[in-house]
């Protein structure tokens, strides 16, 4: 292995954090650098893979995933249905909520406001907290989780704003690889 960079590496991504392509912190901008060529990330690949964790690649970052028995499979099914409403509630927000948008909390805020939409969707969001939660605490619960998750990270600590990161790419894909099928798209469920 003729990479220095394998430890840092394996504690960054074995947390379920991503190592994206437009983070502000420089380390993690070497090591998606690092993670480029791909001498090393063959290497690497080969070398996790001993120890049973799967090194992806995606559109602007790199992750580790594992082979998962059914158990897990449903746990992970009930993840992506809270992160598909998560990200609905995102992009009833702003529709160009996407990789290197920039917000605050208080924009969110002022939003939920005038958009009875935006105030539905949060309204769906059950699992942020309980029914009697304010607004600014569930929306406090979202960008935690989302930071949490490693799909945000705060820029600016003065004017509290977040930075979207490559890795909600990762959760896109997923989304998008949902397939509907024609024949029960406009189905009404019984």
């Amino acid at each position: 292995m003729n990479t220095r960079y394998t430890s840092q590496i394996y504690d960054i991504l074995r947390k379920g954090h991503f190592i994206c392509s437009n983070s502000p912190d420089l380390n993690v901008q070497k090591l998606y650098n690092v993670l480029e060529d791909e001498e090393i990330f063959e290497e690497l690949y080969e070398y996790f893979n001993q120890i049973n964790y799967i090194l992806e690649q995606g559109n602007g970052f790199f992750y580790f995933s594992r082979t998962e028995n059914n158990a897990d499979l449903d746990r992970k099914l009930e993840k992506a249905f809270s992160w598909i409403d998560l990200m609905d509630f995102l992009k009833t927000y702003d529709s160009s909520f996407d990789v290197g948008f920039r917000f605050t909390p208080s924009d969110i805020a002022n939003q939920l406001k005038n958009n009875a939409d935006l105030k539905s969707k949060l309204e769906h969001i059950k699992k942020l907290g309980g029914i009697n939660t304010s607004y600014p605490e569930r929306i406090k619960k979202i960008i935690d989780r989302l930071q949490k998750e490693n799909f945000i990270i705060l820029e600016n600590e003065i004017t509290e704003t977040y930075k979207v990161l490559t890795s909600l790419n990762y959760l896109k894909d997923i989304i998008n690889a949902i397939n509907i099928s024609e024949d029960i798209e406009n189905e009404i469920p019984q």
